[in-house]
């Protein structure tokens, strides 16, 4: 036995790369053949989708690029932050100013009720009826509103049937 001599059984022929040739041939010609059509369809399915997924990965930021923008200018970032806080700043004093006109509307409405009942205790204590008294007060709250809410009498009424 030699190693890496030159033997005739050692060295294939012509004839056996030909032949495997052609059994590869005839392979994929009848794989062709039967799925052709199915091959070429998934073949452009899946290009489509790659160019897709590229195009809506090259639209959307990721989080890389934030950070590399961020690591390139980080004046702009500070800027940003400090509109954001500035932002958050107004809201916030804009909600503290609601909330203080809303707590002294409610003062006021207490104070409002809590004089009315005083006003209503004392017209009690002197015998007289607090209903008429309530709308008293109500009348001088709002002198204007309740003018033209008090019906006047019509002097010359006639009545709704005859006198026969």
């Amino acid at each position: 036995m030699e190693l890496g001599g030159g033997g005739a059984a050692a060295e294939p022929g012509p004839g056996l790369d030909r032949g495997g040739l052609e059994v590869l041939q005839n392979t994929v010609g009848s794989v062709l053949s039967s799925y052709g059509w199915f091959i070429l369809l998934a073949a452009v399915a899946v290009y489509l989708l790659v160019q897709k997924v590229s195009r809506s990965l090259a639209a959307r930021p990721s989080g890389r690029l934030g950070a590399a923008d961020a690591a390139e200018e980080p004046d702009v970032v500070v800027r940003r932050q400090e509109a954001l806080a500035a932002a958050r700043l107004r809201m916030q004093e804009e909600l503290n100013a609601q909330a203080e006109r809303y707590k002294e509307k409610q003062r006021q409405l207490e104070e409002e009720k809590r004089r009315q009942r005083i006003a209503m205790w004392e017209s009690m204590q002197e015998g007289k009826s607090y209903k008429g008294n309530l709308k008293l007060t109500q009348q001088e709250a709002e002198p204007g509103a309740s003018t033209s809410a008090i019906p006047k009498s019509k002097p010359n009424k006639k009545p709704l049937r005859g006198g026969g």
